[in-house]
């Protein structure tokens, strides 16, 4: 099935996540999100099922950690230098060995400069690593929301959405390319630290481990509310884009009703809320910083004391005391630097949890994949069999319909708002399933009907006629992407519509704006018809197609209509009955029920709902 105002999700039989799925029935979408016990998980458990997820993170990640190690083994070489410098090079007996001193600092040098050349290769190979991992977990995600169906998308707002695959995943880039290498490096300095000052003083080694080992379980425990802190920043954004695309795209209708005070004052909530909530995930991190400043100065101190009375005693001599306090200082430097690992860390991960959220989320309208049906080309028959249809909370608006749809006839929907009619053609299009029942094509349930097949056999014009921010022609060419320049004059042509394309300024290459802004609603909806048109379904469903458009347009396409459905089975939902009076059929919906059904010159002589309508319908059109 397609619906020829979106794109469409990922290949047949596979949902984003690459695991196969097959149809069902669901009384209510999926959230979109995330539950506490997911908000609870552990960092180290997040960012393992992220990478599982996100399998281009760790390619060439040996290679890279190699890079790592030797740039930070790197940074011992000079407190060694040193150590050597003033043990055997100034306290040598008979005096300083310049000798020695000159090959120790010449060896120092080349020792940093592959050090630097090693550093700046780990970060290339960093950045072209997690770029790629990201790209992809940013696709992934964007197919994912594709993939979900309207129900569940329309349970979160637009702007969260958009949110998750932006934002959300900018976080995750932040952090991997700055507070992951910190990380990398950090680590790697703290084990390359500690073994050589176990080296040089294993008291004096143990007196660090000893000052810091209380904070570093203090940040563990820490980690676990300032996690919670980011969470909540990350879904206060969410708000805030939503908030704020709103605002632009119904900017019209804030002007029409002077309502920009409200609006604004509504934007700025959201602003407040994540200011506070961004201000209060940054205080709980700040507290960390004083916090090993003080250990460090304590550690610091305890070294030079303890070292002093270790050397009085000659178990550390001059040289290795100096070194082991350039030790600490590396040693003190990745503890300083981790309240801002931490804070990009969190707020990544919250990130990542709310990217997570979405990919965990199973479509509730699914691919059968390989093991479904794949329909040949021709008219199609329908047949809704019991259905019964709920939106999630709400009552039933479908009770027990059965229609049954013959190939090549042209039916019309009609019915008062609310009775039901669009809940029907969504169902047909399989944007939703039932509650209960089953819809069938040429006698094969949707649900088993693979969606390549679906959008190949049954296209679908919703009522907004939704475009994009191209030219007409692409519009058009949407659906059918082959199409020639010569294919979309044809298909205007044979619709009736050659006149209206003479009138614009660039023909085919005429834009039509953001959400087709520069066309009129008229013009947008003859531009969806005209993409249905040369899309070529064999089942065609329009859901108020002409109800935005003046009458002699409607005439038009009416007329253009009658040459688009011959020979195709066609649903037309209408409020304008001069539809159901060139319809084969009239089917008529209330409170959620077929109550009548037949050609219009049958019904519009019988008592009942549909002379009703069209007894109002007709005296509207006289006044």
């Amino acid at each position: 099935m397609t619906i020829l105002n979106t794109t469409g999700p990922n290949g047949p039989g596979q949902n984003s996540t690459g695991q196969t799925s097959t149809g069902r029935t669901s009384t209510a979408p999926n959230t979109v999100g995330l539950d506490t016990a997911a908000v609870t998980e552990g960092a180290i458990s997040t960012l393992r099922r992220g990478l599982r997820l996100s399998p281009e993170f760790r390619a060439g990640l040996a290679g890279t950690l190699a890079l790592a190690l030797v740039s930070t083994a790197g940074r011992v070489v000079v407190p060694v230098a040193v150590q050597q410098t003033i043990d055997k090079g100034l306290g040598r007996a008979g005096g300083p060995d310049i000798a020695f001193i000159r090959t120790a600092v010449l060896l120092c040098a080349v020792a940093v400069l592959v050090t630097a050349v090693c550093a700046y290769l780990m970060n290339v190979r960093l950045y072209r690593t997690s770029e790629g991992g990201l790209a992809a977990l940013r696709v992934k995600a964007f197919r994912h929301v594709h993939d979900l169906s309207m129900l569940t998308q329309s349970g979160e707002r637009r702007g969260a959405l958009v949110s998750r695959v932006t934002g959300d995943v900018d976080q995750i880039s932040q952090f991997m390319q700055s507070g992951g290498l910190m990380f990398i490096v950090s680590i790697g300095q703290l084990l390359v630290a500690s073994v050589l000052m176990l080296v040089y003083s294993w008291q004096l080694a143990l007196l660090v481990w000893a000052a810091f080992l209380p904070l570093a379980f203090a940040l563990r425990r820490f980690q676990r509310i300032v996690s919670a802190a980011y969470f909540r920043v990350r879904e206060r954004m969410g708000d805030l884009l939503a908030a704020v695309g709103e605002s632009v795209v119904g900017a019209p209708v804030i002007r029409a009703y002077a309502s920009e005070e409200r609006t604004g004052a509504k934007v700025e909530e959201t602003v407040e809320s994540y200011r506070a909530a961004q201000t209060r995930a940054q205080m709980m991190v700040a507290l960390t910083f004083p916090v090993s400043e003080l250990v460090a100065a304590v550690a610091t101190a305890a070294v030079v004391i303890a070292g002093t009375l270790l050397g009085i005693a000659g178990e550390v001599s001059a040289g290795k005391l100096v070194a082991f306090l350039f030790l600490v200082t590396l040693f003190v430097s990745p503890m300083q630097t981790a309240t801002e690992v931490l804070n990009e860390a969190q707020n990544a991960i919250a990130g990542w949890r709310r990217v997570l959220g979405v990919l965990d989320t199973v479509p509730d309208v699914a691919d059968p994949g390989d093991a479904g049906r794949t329909l040949p080309r021709g008219p199609i028959e329908v047949r809704f069999e019991s259905v019964g249809f709920a939106y999630p909370g709400g009552p039933r608006v479908l009770h027990d319909v059965n229609a049954d749809i013959a190939p090549r006839s042209r039916v019309a929907i009609v019915g008062q708002t609310g009775s039901g009619k669009t809940t029907f053609a969504k169902l047909l299009t399989r944007l939703m399933d039932p509650v209960s029942g089953r819809v069938l094509v040429d006698g094969v349930p949707l649900t088993d009907v693979r969606f390549s097949s679906l959008r190949e056999r049954i296209v679908m014009v919703p009522q907004d006629g939704f475009l994009f921010d191209a030219s007409l022609g692409d519009n058009i060419r949407y659906g059918s992407p082959g199409a020639s320049d010569e294919d979309l004059v044809r298909a205007l042509t044979e619709l009736g519509l050659a006149g209206w394309l003479a009138g614009l300024p660039q023909g085919l290459g005429t834009p039509v704006g953001q959400r087709g802004e520069s066309l009129s609603a008229g013009e947008r909806q003859l531009v969806a018809l005209a993409r249905a048109y040369i899309a070529d379904p064999d089942l065609l469903v329009l859901d108020e197609a002409t109800s935005a458009v003046d009458p002699a347009t409607e005439v038009r396409i009416q007329r253009a209509l009658d040459g688009l459905t011959r020979g195709r089975t066609a649903i037309s939902i209408a409020h304008r009955l001069s539809t159901a009076e060139a319809a084969d059929e009239v089917i008529v919906f209330e409170a959620g029920r077929i109550v009548q059904r037949g050609p219009h010159e049958t019904l519009v002589t019988r008592p009942g709902v549909y002379a009703d309508l069209h007894a109002s319908w007709t005296a509207q059109r006289e006044m």
